[in-house]
């Protein structure tokens, strides 16, 4: 079990700093005590989804509800330390962002992440959380996994 990343304490820049989206789990079955984060394109009610653009953010209300993979992860009892950073409206393959920076590849510091899952990707590999939900319609997910 990984004792959830704060937001402020992100060596990787992998985490969104613009969001407090925080959710602590509280069931006793598998994934309990688990931490995990999700990509900037997952709802969590009370809070806007940027999907790594700040005109987008900034256009937006906070969402009603949260998404049901992020709500199911919570009710199952892992805790959701954060979001992660995506490409531009998750639009890359690489894991840059112009407006946020790039989410460090915590196995090869010189090397980025890839794909527009990179923040997830980042913090997993990174040892930040347990686990992280991504995307993947053009490589998002297969990306990082490949690099």
């Amino acid at each position: 079990m990984t004792q959830a990343a704060r937001v402020d304490d992100d060596p990787l820049n992998a985490f969104c700093r613009d969001t407090e989206a925080y959710l602590q789990g509280a069931a006793s079955r598998p994934p309990s005590g688990l931490t995990f984060a999700a990509k900037d394109i997952f709802d969590v009610a009370g809070h806007v989804t940027g999907g790594g653009n700040p005109d987008w953010k900034a256009t937006h209300g906070p969402a009603e509800q949260t998404a049901w993979a992020v709500q199911a992860m919570v009710d199952a009892g892992a805790t959701m330390a954060g979001k992660t950073l995506t490409d531009e409206l998750t639009r890359g393959i690489f894991g840059q962002n112009v407006h946020y920076g790039i989410p460090l590849n915590p196995r090869a510091l010189g090397r980025v992440c890839g794909g527009s899952s990179s923040g997830s990707a980042s913090v997993v590999a990174g040892g930040l959380v347990d686990f992280a939900l991504g995307s993947d319609t053009g490589g998002s997910v297969r990306v990082p996994a490949s690099f």
